[in-house]
């Protein structure tokens, strides 16, 4: 499965990636926001992400600036399972931080798995990484009101996570007048914990 958008192109990873994705990656400010990736980051690890099978139900891209010339592996975005629950995950490398490519990644693959027929994604963002946080409010997110421990591998332990869903089907309980998504401020997060 490939997706296009503005800026970006989204596609599977594949074993000629690797390399690319290693010098992405190894960085341990992106590794310690992330559940599943250790750290220190190696280039197996790198191998072993870019081999990794696809799930139709739960897809996972790597994400490609588009450019005049070759495409640019600028981080990750996809689907993955936690307990039973279909959740929304991405990484972006440091010099591609703060240019909107994390919201407009996330933004297709929302729109992905509606297409695949999932009714609800879930995330959840560490409490010290605020901006993840942000980016998922963007895409429409919501906090759910609980702040639990999530393990990271990258931290070596848990720390606390902020959990919020979005619901892939109309809720019109979150639309309000004018068609837009109700928002919800981020301090809202933490005193609903």
């Amino acid at each position: 499965m490939f997706a296009r958008t503005e800026r970006l192109l989204l596609r599977p990873g594949w074993p000629e990636d690797a390399d690319a994705i290693y010098h992405a990656i190894d960085d341990e400010g992106i590794v310690r926001n992330l559940a599943r990736a250790p750290w220190p980051y190696s280039l197996d690890d790198a191998r072993a992400f870019a081999a990794r099978g696809q799930d139709p139900l739960f897809p996972h891209f790597l994400l490609f600036k588009r450019t005049n010339g070759a495409p640019v592996l600028i981080g990750s975005c996809g689907l993955g399972e936690n307990d039973g629950e279909a959740e929304l995950g991405y990484w972006i490398a440091r010099p591609y931080w703060g240019l909107g490519y994390a919201s407009e990644a996330g933004r297709a693959v929302v729109e992905i798995a509606r297409a695949i027929g999932h009714r609800k994604l879930e995330c959840s963002h560490f409490v010290d990484n605020p901006a993840s946080g942000s980016v998922m409010r963007k895409l429409g997110f919501r906090p759910v009101g609980r702040i639990e421990p999530r393990y990271s591998a990258g931290r070596g332990g848990k720390a606390p996570s902020i959990h919020m869903e979005l619901a892939l089907e109309d809720d019109e309980s979150d639309v309000m007048a004018d068609g837009a998504k109700r928002f919800i401020p981020y301090d809202a997060e933490l005193r609903a914990a």
